[in-house]
């Protein structure tokens, strides 16, 4: 795919980046040439330095044979025009429009926008780790007799192999997620105390479960 990213900060650089290697064609659009230091040695798209609405800046770029745009600067208004811009003057395809300041969440949305909050989806994954009951069903297939369910490891397993914690219980490991991010669990994999361990379990594996973590019953 050929793809336009505007603003080459941290999340236009890092974006870019995984773009490129994964095989599309990408352009990154800056006003500043210094931002473009932000990108990875590695990358090897093109770079256009120019005002953000320049119709002569965004035709240099490709937005006539763009697949698809991610305006992802730190301004929410240019984010909302330039994304609207793409969409309807320009027909691109695939148009995603970041949102900077959670304030203005509602400008994108007013517009029909895809849009990525990354402030508001930090507040609400932190949010989670601190608050959630250490184990909550996800995900429900079927009429509920197969579900997916996020379990928080807790004290008492550090140190104790995924295979101690599903032994004999119908249950199976789907993804860990730790501090150094997620992964696919075997098992020999150890666990490590406020880990997310997500499961694919019948309700009976559950209990199992509920029981050998100790866990109160579900109200």
């Amino acid at each position: 795919m050929k793809i336009i990213v505007v603003g080459c900060g941290r999340v236009g650089s890092e974006l870019a980046y995984r773009l490129y290697r994964k095989g599309h064609q990408v352009t990154v659009i800056d006003q500043a040439a210094s931002a473009f230091n932000n990108l990875n040695p590695e990358f090897r798209g093109r770079k256009v330095e120019g005002e953000l609405l320049s119709q002569e800046v965004l035709r240099r770029a490709g937005i006539e044979e763009a697949d698809g745009l991610a305006a992802v600067t730190n301004s929410d208004s240019y984010n909302v025009v330039l994304a609207h811009l793409a969409r309807t003057a320009y027909q691109v395809p695939r148009v995603v429009s970041r949102n900077f300041d959670p304030r203005f969440q509602s400008l994108h949305e007013a517009f029909g926008l895809q849009v990525v909050s990354s402030s508001i989806w930090a507040a609400e994954q932190t949010e989670q780790l601190l608050c959630q009951p250490p184990l909550r069903p996800v995900l429900s297939a079927g009429s509920g007799q197969v579900k997916i369910f996020e379990v928080v490891i807790p004290e008492p397993w550090q140190g104790r192999a995924v295979r101690d914690l599903l032994s004999e219980a119908p249950c199976v490991a789907v993804a860990l997620v730790g501090a150094n991010g997620a992964m696919l669990p075997a098992a020999e994999t150890e666990l490590k105390a406020g880990d997310l361990l997500y499961l694919s379990a019948t309700v009976e594996g559950m209990e199992i479960l509920r029981s050998r973590l100790n866990l109160a019953p579900e109200e």
